[in-house]
């Protein structure tokens, strides 16, 4: 959705104690595990080709997530996207709640120099923009059309991002002032 699910709760319960929304929360993680765990869900088209393409042009990719540290493991786990991502972040890591905390995190951890962040949501823009990371906006899912006009381009489809790597090594400069290196990192 783009937001923690703190931010969800307080939208849709703004009359109800926080014991309530821990409650509902508690709840809908419950059942949302439940159902990944039942094949209940998907992965958006070509995700692992895309993934899979990725790896072999030796780019590292990391998830970086508004989403809750069980949700995301029990998707890494149902889906084997271990093969590919070399480490999944959830947003409950970091105090602020904040993306941009995130992705700093991460970058810090690996000392990464450059790499994008791909998503969604403004989030995802911001965090790629508050850390001189180019931002690849994807328009599907939650996107909306005022927060993908900030991304540094644009994408319709994740397959997209096998055109796009070649033309971020060869031609473009990454935030920071350098050319972008092998081993590219891709936050999504």
């Amino acid at each position: 959705m783009g937001v923690p699910l703190p931010k969800v709760w307080e939208t849709l319960l703004p009359n109800h104690s926080n014991e309530v929304r821990e409650q509902t929360d508690a709840y809908f993680l419950e059942r949302l595990i439940e159902n990944i765990r039942n094949g209940k869900g998907a992965l958006y088209p070509n995700v692992k080709e895309v993934f899979s393409y990725l790896k072999e042009n030796n780019c590292s990719i990391y998830i970086a997530s508004n989403g809750l540290t069980e949700y995301l493991k029990a998707i890494v786990s149902y889906y084997d996207l271990d093969n590919w991502v070399t480490e999944t972040f959830s947003i409950q890591q970091i105090e602020s709640l904040n993306k941009s905390d995130l992705v700093q995190s991460i970058i810090k951890k690996f000392g990464i120099t450059n790499g994008a962040v791909v998503g969604d949501r403004l989030s995802d823009i911001n965090a790629a923009k508050e850390n001189g990371l180019v931002s690849i906006g994807c328009n599907f899912d939650f996107a909306q059309e005022g927060e993908l006009s900030q991304a540094d381009m644009v994408i319709n489809h994740l397959v997209e991002l096998q055109t796009i790597l070649p033309r971020l090594r060869g031609s473009l400069l990454n935030k920071r002032g350098s050319y972008i290196e092998e081993g590219f990192p891709f936050f999504v």
